[in-house]
């Protein structure tokens, strides 16, 4: 039997993962809900979803669903986490679970104390794309890791008050698309190092915030961590970046054509040998729905508390939020959800 999902909100990341659960092998979406019936209804007829409620708390209520994607902006996710924890429904949270380390902390004492599944969904790290980035680093191809570049940015229309810059909606960069460079450069470090994930020993970052909001529009941070490695994170909301990532070794280098969006169209790993100075390109296209694979790590581990690295566990999720307080710190970029630094 399929493992049962219900969504919270009708966003759309929410539509995303329905459209994945239609073609999922392992889950099927039971239930959806929003913070007033109308939108929910229009959800469930789109999506062919049986249930429709016009609160969270009614779906958490449903005997029915299992497990739920919480798809509410982010300083929303503590609440509803620790409410379906204790609802008894396993818990798929979309990134970044919190809007700070402290907020990890407890939703993952919630998920322990009453033994359901929490994961954060970095969609990208349950795509075989990054066992394969694995997979070359333990190679020893690339030689001595040096340097880590990643990018993520992009020109979303200025709305201040939407999700995506608002203050209070836990706006800005870092926390909606820099939290991806920043778990991509510790896993790459931490295996790189011989281990599944590293944390950098010092950070130096700079940042641009909305004159308004004073959320960021840009922030660019350089982490160094044990082993000599380096890593520069950029990220953006007023410019489109090249949104890749490259390892920069002793021997050669490698780089990720589409990190964030794996599988898609012309994906890739190119590796390039030093020594021969020749180039590799490998095909990471993938017909299967991105999305799947997190829903298929849920079902599969449903039952173990947390699917395991390199999909996000709970110790990354913490370290990747303590690496995000960190930068937020260094570019003076606070939320209502904060304590004092």
């Amino acid at each position: 039997m399929k493992l049962q999902w219900g969504i919270l909100s009708t966003g759309r990341i929410a539509r995303r993962l329905a459209q994945a659960l239609a073609v999922s092998q392992t889950g099927e979406l039971a239930a959806v809900a929003s913070r007033s019936l109308e939108p929910a209804r229009a959800f469930a007829e789109e999506f062919g979803v049986p249930r429709a409620y016009g609160s969270y708390e009614e779906l958490l209520a449903d005997p029915g669903v299992q497990a739920v994607y919480l798809a509410t902006p982010h300083p929303f996710h503590l609440e509803w986490v620790i409410k379906a924890a204790e609802a008894g429904k396993h818990i798929l949270c979309e990134k970044p679970a919190g809007m700070n380390a402290r907020e990890v902390e407890q939703m993952l004492a919630a998920a322990k104390r009453h033994g359901v599944f929490f994961m954060e969904a970095f969609m990208y790290r349950c795509h075989p794309q990054t066992a394969k980035v694995i997979e070359i680093l333990r190679s020893g191809r690339l030689g001595q890791v040096k340097t880590i570049e990643c990018s993520f940015g992009g020109l979303p229309a200025y709305e201040p008050k939407s999700r995506l810059f608002a203050r209070e909606l836990g706006g800005g960069a870092i926390l909606d698309i820099g939290c991806y460079c920043a778990s991509m450069a510790r896993l790459v470090a931490g295996v790189s190092l011989g281990r599944e994930l590293a944390e950098p020993l010092e950070i130096k970052a700079l940042g641009q915030l909305d004159s308004g909001e004073g959320t960021d529009l840009q922030a660019h941070a350089v982490l160094r961590f044990e082993g000599g490695i380096f890593a520069h994170l950029s990220t953006s909301m007023v410019a489109p970046l090249e949104n890749c990532v490259r390892v920069h070794g002793t021997a050669g280098v490698m780089t990720i054509t589409q990190p964030w969006i794996a599988g898609s169209a012309g994906a890739s790993i190119i590796l390039k040998d030093y020594a021969s100075n020749t180039a590799e390109t490998i095909s990471t296209e993938d017909a299967t729905d991105l999305y799947a694979y997190e829903l298929d790590a849920v079902a599969q581990y449903q039952n173990e508390g947390e699917s395991p690295w390199p999909a996000m566990t709970g110790e990354d999720s913490l370290g990747n939020h303590r690496l995000l307080d960190a930068w937020r710190k260094e570019i003076g970029l606070t939320y209502p959800a904060d304590e004092v630094f």
